[in-house]
């Protein structure tokens, strides 16, 4: 995304004086579009994730489950007013720190006037549009923890994680910092969202151990039409996530629908084929989780590659993603409830690679891949986005989740567990 905005300034700095009148100025066609693309964002968390993740837990647990969605998107949208926006986008003062963090020049957006531009946009849009990639973020991490977290311990790790964590990671990436200088291509979030995201939901669930019963009782979703629902409302939320993150409505956002729809369906296909050929039986809650991993793989490749690329990694996504989620989750024993490791973390680092593998100067001039152009060091590249973004998550979540653990507590009592999240955390049942 930021590589696009890059090339759409790329002219601006090279301009002399009598060329001072071609500055961009507001498109009214790329506004609309970016205007609509966060409303689509907003849509995959609220209700579509929620929703996804609300099918997959036990009845007793999914009013818990529904409000760490909202209560993300709730708390989030006032820390990046406040100060995420600011972190993730503006550039330090300081050369050095710029490489991993912005600074505080926005605090409160109070720089950001009515006729402020990125690019041929109001910097609102543009602030709008990467507040709803902020959101989902930290709502992707809940997956991993379903049925047994405190929701105060959730709100204190979100509001923490997303300083500490989510806002450096899209500086060092989006931001001008230092994977966005090495060259690293990540269209819509790759890394920035799905392996951040991943990461932290496999560290939260090793800290927090297995749900009481894991292993020996019957978890099975409650009532996979939620989760269908959900999934759907991922599947078309997601061309605002992709598609929108050209900042325009031209060409590439086109191209990057099109490998996000392709990508999808493949996957979905590969992880039922898959799933038919080992259990017998092909589960509507694997097609729905095939397709998730192919929105989540593509989305760092979704405005860098062809059609061709997009099958490719999609059908890659749909099988890895199968296995990482049934049998590497069986063989190693870890309680990853909702999958969201196995999902956003393996399909995340995958699609970051992958990106590498089949970006397509040809697609986008910003992006030079192995397979099309040569360029056997973009490879390189990407491996170091996924060892940084890993190695940098992995370690701050982990302080994070103690810090929390220590002043407050991050799991409910057993007791809790076992008679259910929603009458004790929240007062309310759901009754059907």
């Amino acid at each position: 995304m930021i590589q696009c905005l890059a090339v759409a300034f790329g002219g601006l700095f090279l301009a002399t004086p009598a060329f001072a009148q071609t500055a961009p100025t507001l498109n009214s066609g790329d506004t609309a579009w970016l205007l609509t693309s966060a409303a689509l964002v907003l849509l995959m968390t609220i209700p579509g994730l929620g929703l996804f993740y609300g099918g997959m837990v036990r009845k007793k647990n999914v009013l818990a489950t529904l409000a760490q969605s909202f209560g993300a998107a709730a708390l989030v949208s006032v820390l990046w007013m406040i100060v995420g926006y600011s972190l993730a986008f503006k550039t330090n003062s300081n050369p050095a720190l710029n490489q991993f963090i912005g600074d505080f020049s926005y605090l409160f957006l109070q720089p950001m006037k009515v006729d402020s531009l990125t690019g041929t946009i109001p910097e609102s849009v543009f602030m709008l549009f990467q507040m709803t990639f902020a959101i989902i973020t930290p709502a992707l991490i809940a997956g991993a923890f379903a049925d047994r977290m405190k929701f105060s311990a959730f709100l204190w790790f979100t509001g923490l994680w997303l300083i500490f964590v989510y806002c450096p990671i899209a500086h060092m990436v989006w931001g001008g910092g230092i994977l966005f200088t090495m060259g690293a291509l990540d269209y819509a979030g790759g890394s920035v969202v799905h392996l951040n995201a991943g990461t932290a939901a496999l560290v939260t669930c090793l800290v927090l151990g297995k749900r009481i019963g894991y292993g020996r009782e019957n978890m099975s979703p409650h009532n996979l039409v939620l989760s269908v629902i959900g999934a759907s409302l991922l599947w078309v939320g997601w061309f605002g996530f992709n598609a929108g993150s050209a900042l325009s409505s031209g060409f590439n956002a086109g191209m990057a629908a099109v490998a996000t729809q392709i990508a999808t369906a493949a996957a979905a296909l590969a992880w039922m084929l898959a799933e038919w050929a080992i259990a017998k039986k092909p589960s509507v809650l694997g097609m729905i989780s095939g397709a998730v991993s192919g929105l989540v793989a593509i989305t760092p490749a979704s405005g860098f590659v062809d059609p061709v690329g997009a099958l490719i990694i999609g059908v890659t996504a749909g099988v890895v993603c199968y296995v990482a989620s049934v049998w590497m989750k069986k063989a190693l024993g870890y309680d990853d409830s909702l999958d969201a490791w196995g999902v956003h973390g393996v399909g995340g680092a995958l699609g970051a690679l992958l990106t590498g593998a089949f970006a397509n100067s040809a697609v986008n001039p910003a992006g030079k891949g192995w397979i099309n152009d040569g360029n056997f060091g973009q490879m390189l590249i990407q491996l170091a986005d996924v060892g940084i973004t890993f190695v940098y998550c992995a370690v701050v979540t982990f302080i994070i989740l103690k810090a929390v653990d220590m002043i407050i507590g991050l799991r409910v009592s057993p007791e809790v567990e076992v008679e259910g999240l929603d009458i004790n955390l929240h007062g309310e049942t759901v009754h059907h």
